[in-house]
């Protein structure tokens, strides 16, 4: 299928600005909901040629295609769009770490407190020293 250049680039850098790609199995659907510009068609077939020369991986489930690139693919990728190295998609950024916890004080949490949870007993009172009916009874 002819698919024109504008319509590759702009599926090509999609797919590697974010690292995935989902495509719908619909093949008369005017354009795909995420890439203007291109039918839904023309991403299938795309992504069908990168999965032949295993660029992308692919899983398929519930009518939909999850493609997502290998290594491989980011190479070609990078070279077919001329991106410096520096550039990666999304799926491969470092995710920001969280935030050191503060310092708690000793204190805080082995200090005074409720007695129902502090004490040995607390609000185990209830029970009586002579135990109860069955396995436990202390009769």
């Amino acid at each position: 299928m002819f698919i024109p250049k504008s319509n590759r680039i702009a599926v090509f850098s999609y797919l590697f600005r974010e690292g995935v790609l989902v495509v719908k199995k619909d093949t008369v659907s005017p354009t795909h909901p995420h890439i203007e510009g291109c039918t839904n068609l023309e991403v299938m077939c795309l992504m069908k040629s990168l999965k032949s020369r295993a660029f992308i991986r692919e899983t398929f489930s519930w009518q939909h295609h999850y493609c997502y690139l290998t290594p491989e693919g980011i190479e070609y990728l990078r070279s077919y769009l001329a991106l410096p190295a520096e550039i990666v998609p999304a799926t491969h950024k470092k995710a920001p770490t969280r935030p050191e916890g503060r310092d708690r004080e000793d204190e805080k949490f082995g200090g005074e407190g409720k007695p129902a949870f502090r004490g040995a007993g607390g609000d185990r009172e209830y029970r009586s020293k002579e135990g109860g009916f069955g396995r436990g009874g202390g009769m």
